[in-house]
């Protein structure tokens, strides 16, 4: 009796373990992928607008990173063409760099919704970004003002960059700020260095200083890991109060700066990389399901960003507020 009854559940697992692959494997849901190229809070906020964008139109999701790797970056994206996805949203590693990959995956049928960079190709979805020089000169104004209220006109300058990681993003950013200085006769660029990854902005920084003594004022980076490594790098030379930092992107971490008594961070320049993302794939999901896309397709968009200052304590409350919201999901 016993082993009857065993066989009979044993028969209901099978049957039903069977029924549930079937299922997975009969699933009509349209596969979308949405691509960063690293791992911080920037792209991990734009991947959970991917995500959210696809769960909320019954998509399946799958993400994927190509880690700045331009043959990952190949190697997924002909993996989604070849294996029947629908879409993906991505963003590339490079404007130039990433091009055709990205044009042989539409070639294949892949719509194609970029985040991250201007393109104005005809086949892509949609184009959803911030506009790094306006965000530059966003970041650079504030850092001008500080200049003229508290050094005088007068101030020598480092610069942090990624040009090695993404040349077009990083160029635009710099060229906004430093434009800004364009009416400060008295302002002066004394070293203009690569480093984007934070440990590695802690140590060029770290030199930077060390180099230059007491011949600096400011260090301008311009992405997070950049701003935070110059930060530190600061207090660890024991310069608070004689060097101060404006940087990019927005997060927790980056509010704790701008309310650390030290007052080093001054400024930075934040985007809205999970607007960014939900933008991106909306406009996937809407090619996929047959729709007009004709006034998103083969255009870029511009998500505004938001400007966090030391001197603006509500506003980081407030951004930090909405941040954590979003985390949480």
């Amino acid at each position: 009796m016993r082993r009857a009854t065993l066989i009979a559940l044993v028969l209901v697992a099978v049957t039903a373990g069977s029924v549930f692959a079937a299922a997975q494997r009969e699933s009509t849901a349209p596969r979308v992928a949405g691509v960063v190229f690293q791992e911080d809070q920037f792209m991990r906020l734009l991947q959970m607008g991917y995500r959210d964008a696809a769960l909320e139109a019954g998509f399946e999701f799958f993400p994927g990173n190509t880690n700045g790797d331009a043959a990952r970056e190949a190697e997924l994206l002909n993996t989604y063409a070849t294996q029947g996805y629908a879409g993906v949203a991505i963003s590339p590693i490079s404007e130039e760099a990433s091009l055709r990959v990205l044009t042989d995956a539409a070639n294949q049928g892949l719509y194609v919704g970029i985040s991250n960079h201007e393109f104005n190709l005809p086949f892509i979805t949609g184009a959803y970004t911030s506009d790094n020089y306006n965000l530059g000169s966003t970041v650079g104004r504030a850092a001008a003002d500080y200049i003229r209220d508290n050094l005088g006109g007068n101030a020598r300058i480092a610069v942090l960059q990624f040009r090695s990681l993404l040349p077009e993003q990083s160029s635009a950013r710099s060229r906004g700020f430093l434009d800004q200085m364009a009416n400060l006769p008295g302002v002066e660029v004394v070293t203009d260095q690569d480093a984007w990854l934070q440990d590695r902005a802690i140590a060029v920084a770290g030199d930077i200083i060390t180099a230059h003594g007491d011949n600096l004022d400011m260090i301008f980076a311009a992405n997070e890991g950049g701003t935070i490594g110059a930060t530190m790098a600061v207090k660890n030379a024991g310069r608070e109060g004689e060097i101060v930092v404006f940087g990019f992107d927005g997060s927790e971490q980056m509010v704790q700066l701008l309310q650390d008594p030290a007052d080093v961070l001054q400024a930075a320049i934040a985007q809205d990389p999970y607007n960014i993302g939900i933008l991106t794939m909306e406009s996937v999901i809407r090619a996929v399901n047959g729709e007009d896309i004709s006034d998103t397709e083969g255009q870029s968009f511009i998500v505004p960003g938001i400007l966090l200052e030391r001197a603006n304590p509500q506003g980081l409350e407030e951004f930090v507020t909405d941040l954590r919201s979003k985390m949480q999901n």
